[in-house]
């Protein structure tokens, strides 16, 4: 399987009379961009607001992050959501590089919403701070779900994605400034070369926690709630066959944006022939009850191992409750013989002193930590905010509490409230030091 990725490297974005894209620049036509938002009747208000790079801008509440894409052979893009259903991880897509579309509420934000500093300490949080953003800023008449501390926030989340799609197909035509390339054989079609080397899976423990539908993570458009452990091509998911759902607090959450830019997937591609021989991505839930924790990893367990793995990279999307599911999958891989190797964050409490997973065991013996949801962060004000500050302490946002935000519009909050700032799928600049 074969995909190419051509790659565009914005330098600026602006507004103008027509959407294209030339010498670095991405010019767009607000008046179209927003039509193509209102063609979804649940969007009442829209706007676009550019935020570049240490600007003193603050962003909230964020809700989803997409790149700006487009598929130029071999599908569509998000089969199952913004188009039927279909395959990935073949063929050529195009991608607006540096830039990122950012679903932002206007009005009403959520537990699961974050924030994002264009400059500033916040900057230093999160990786969406060095990007080209379009800010789509909406409200929605999805009543039912306003005064709700969880929200599905489907219509704007569904709204980023065609917006995306939107932009990406400025460059639909063009040729690209560089093309990534992601290539593999199928598992027992590889040569003798490949075969002796270390054998590699990659598990993706996506988040799935919420019974009802909407708020899951997506595959092919399928909530992950009722997925068992399912075998994936690492081109299907950089290619976006995974969408980010609406639930977990927005530090751990993996966006859109994350998936289809995996930073780990894509080390392992880069070394896939050379050091190791990269299996594939096991893509499983996060579960409530015990028994269906236990089927997960024992499914994951059984897949790595008809695969013939030696070692293996879990990555946990959360933390509390999920460190079930992720403790499990590491014992049953372990148990099998697979060195394995877990991505997460902690919850150490503001003191530091609180237990950092809610579940251990002896044979988690290699842990990357990607950081503490409990950091409580000093941020200065900004001299724009985009979208609602309010909403940080007062619509139940998993960073922030009853006075978060001062009166001089600096703030207090932990780094649960921060959108990406952990970044489970490697895509961070943070770094562990061991002491």
């Amino acid at each position: 399987m074969k995909l190419e990725i051509g790659n565009f490297h914005v330098q600026d974005i602006v507004f103008g009379e027509q959407t294209f894209y030339e010498h670095g620049i991405l010019s767009i036509n607000k008046r179209e961009a927003l039509s193509e938002i209102y063609e979804d009747e649940k969007i009442t208000y829209a706007d676009l607001v550019i935020a570049r790079p240490g600007e003193s801008k603050r962003i909230v509440p964020v809700k989803e992050a997409v790149e700006p894409r487009c598929k130029v052979s071999n599908g569509s893009l998000y089969p199952g959501t913004i188009h039927p259903i279909g395959t990935l991880g073949e063929g050529r897509t195009h991608a607006l590089r540096g830039s990122c579309v950012l679903a932002v509420g206007n009005k009403w934000g959520g537990f699961q919403d974050g924030l994002i500093d264009m400059s500033g300490l916040g900057a230093e949080q999160t990786v969406f701070s060095q990007t080209l953003n379009i800010c789509l800023v909406a409200e929605t008449n999805e009543t039912f779900e306003q005064d709700q501390q969880q929200k599905k926030n489907k219509a704007l989340r569904f709204a980023c994605m065609r917006l995306a799609e939107y932009l990406g197909k400025s460059v639909k035509n063009m040729t690209p400034e560089d093309i990534e390339e992601y290539h593999s054989q199928p598992v027992t079609k590889r040569n003798e070369e490949v075969q002796k080397l270390p054998s590699v899976v990659y598990v993706l423990q996506v988040q799935s926690q919420m019974i009802e539908d909407g708020y899951n993570s997506l595959l092919y458009g399928w909530d992950t709630s009722h997925l068992l452990p399912t075998l994936l091509h690492p081109n299907e998911l950089l290619d976006g066959a995974i969408v980010s759902g609406s639930f977990m607090p927005s530090s751990s959450k993996i966006s859109t944006y994350h998936h289809a830019n995996n930073a780990t997937v894509k080390a392992l591609m880069r070394e896939h022939g050379e050091t190791i021989n990269f299996l594939g991505v096991i893509v499983s839930n996060l579960n409530v009850k015990m028994a269906h924790k236990k089927r997960s990893a024992k499914l994951v367990r059984q897949l790595a191992k008809s695969l013939g793995a030696d070692g293996a990279i879990i990555c946990e999307e959360g933390y509390g409750n999920p460190d079930t599911d992720f403790i499990k999958v590491i014992e049953e891989l372990e148990d099998a013989e697979i060195q394995t190797v877990g991505m997460t964050n902690e919850c150490t409490g503001r003191d530091g002193r609180s237990q950092p997973f809610v579940d251990l065991s002896t044979k988690a013996t290699a842990l990357v930590s990607t950081g503490n949801v409990s950091q409580v962060l000093h941020l200065e004000p900004m001299e724009t905010v985009i979208g609602d500050l309010e909403s940080l302490a007062r619509d139940g946002n998993s960073g922030g509490w009853d006075g978060s935000v001062k009166e001089d519009g600096s703030i207090v909050m932990e780094n649960n409230g921060i959108f990406g700032a952990d970044a489970n799928a490697g895509n961070h600049y943070k770094t562990v030091v061991e002491f």
